[in-house]
């Protein structure tokens, strides 16, 4: 007898019963897309993993502790089987045929009346890929395909022909400490979607050489300002390309709330009426320490770190922070945009109690090719940067967290 194809069908299973068998890791991979369709799930099973248990102290779903018995799968839509007892599982499969329940086996997809697809979604589409007969069934494969159609739809790189999805107003996109690889995946593709993109100097460059041809990049910095600050002329870039009905992304590095004046630009578009969109960075105050080897927090060494700018020097009068009780706190001390004030900062922490001795590391142009991590401690960290010539942009770490890892100097 000839081997059919399977037929592809999305299943409406919101307020309908489902019946699983097994709360194994099968189960436990399983039930998440279940809940998240509305299906009134029932799992019959003596044990199950930690998180599985998870679902049922929530109320997602009813776990009746027992093993399967004929019947169970009276009134089900759709059965998942994924016991391991051989026999209870071709007994349900069994029951699930003169039924006439859709049933998915873990244990024996030749046996089944369905199969699960390899599925992701990116912005409303679900993506789910079967093989053509059980004989060319490889899950390695058909979940490959399935990573490369989803990744192309989030990024950008797969639209459909003459479809170009676009997304109207202004988008705020934190890009990650440099790395173009650290943008988040909503990030990149908003960039993809673009007319417009205003970066900024600390933003990840490389991912500009990816943008279309037709794409207009403008440099932030190089905006002419007028009669404008240097803030309101990029407000006004922003609010005047989206006037144009342009879809405009606004590429920061970092976290767009993190020393980014974000919420300035989102204040500037919400009064001229342009939709804005907020796409969260990796912040460099945590991810370029990460990838210098140095922990911000460490059991038994910092219970919390703090994020300074260190934009303005401590005896500015334009200074917000309280360097004295920064100086009094046992946890780590991350400073952003400090390198040039360092030696104040240094200063005046070690004024108000810090040890001279307490480690310092820099890192420049973390994680880029260029990076390079030098160490010091507050008392010889002036001198360091200039001797190193430490230049912006450069992550400052001070605390005990410093010494935790392995030494890397220039890492």
């Amino acid at each position: 007898m000839a081997e059919h194809p399977a037929y592809p069908v999305g299943l409406r299973l919101a307020g309908r019963r489902v019946v699983v068998l097994g709360g194994g890791q099968v189960a436990q991979r399983r039930l998440p897309a279940l809940i998240a369709a509305g299906a009134d799930v029932l799992l019959v099973s003596p044990e199950a993993t930690p998180s599985v248990e998870a679902m049922a102290d929530a109320g997602e779903i009813t776990w009746e502790r027992r093993p399967y018995a004929e019947g169970d799968l009276h009134g089900a839509w759709y059965a998942l089987i994924a016991t391991s007892d051989p026999l209870a599982n071709a007994t349900a499969s069994a029951e699930a045929e003169h039924e006439r329940v859709w049933c998915v086996r873990s244990d024996d997809a030749d046996a089944a009346t369905a199969w699960t697809p390899a599925t992701g979604t990116s912005e409303g589409v679900t993506v789910a890929v079967l093989t053509t007969t059980a004989r060319d069934r490889d899950p390695r494969h058909t979940a490959a395909v399935r990573d490369a159609v989803v990744a192309g739809l989030r990024d950008g790189t797969l639209v459909a022909p003459h479809h170009r999805t676009r997304t109207p107003g202004v988008a705020l996109v934190g890009g990650g400490p440099g790395d173009p690889d650290l943008i988040t995946v909503r990030g990149r593709r908003l960039l993809a979607e673009a007319d417009v993109v205003i970066a900024d100097r600390l933003g990840p460059r490389d991912l500009l050489a990816e943008l279309p041809p037709h794409v207009e990049v403008i440099d932030a910095a190089k905006i002419p300002y007028g009669r404008y600050m240097a803030q309101e002329a990029i407000n006004n870039a922003l609010i005047e390309h989206a006037k144009q009905g342009k879809s405009v992304v606004r590429l920061k590095g970092g976290d767009p709330f993190v020393f980014g004046r974000g919420m300035e630009e989102v204040q500037a578009l919400t009064e001229a009426g342009i939709p804005c969109t907020v796409v969260p960075g990796i912040t460099s105050s945590v991810s370029v320490p990460g990838a210098a080897g140095i922990p911000v927090t460490h059991r038994g060494v910092a219970h919390e770190f703090t994020v300074v700018s260190g934009h303005v020097a401590p005896d500015d009068e334009r200074s917000l922070v309280d360097w004295p009780s920064l100086a009094k706190l046992t946890g780590t001390l991350v400073i952003l945009m400090g390198v040039d004030k360092m030696g104040r900062i240094a200063e005046t922490l070690i004024a108000h109690g810090k040890s001279p001795d307490t480690p310092v590391a820099l890192i420049q142009e973390g994680t880029t090719a260029a990076q390079r991590r030098v160490d010091a401690t507050l008392a010889t960290v002036e001198e360091t940067v200039r001797r190193e010539a430490v230049k912006p942009p450069a992550v400052i770490v001070v605390g005990e967290v410093v010494t935790v890892g392995p030494a890397t100097p220039d890492a």
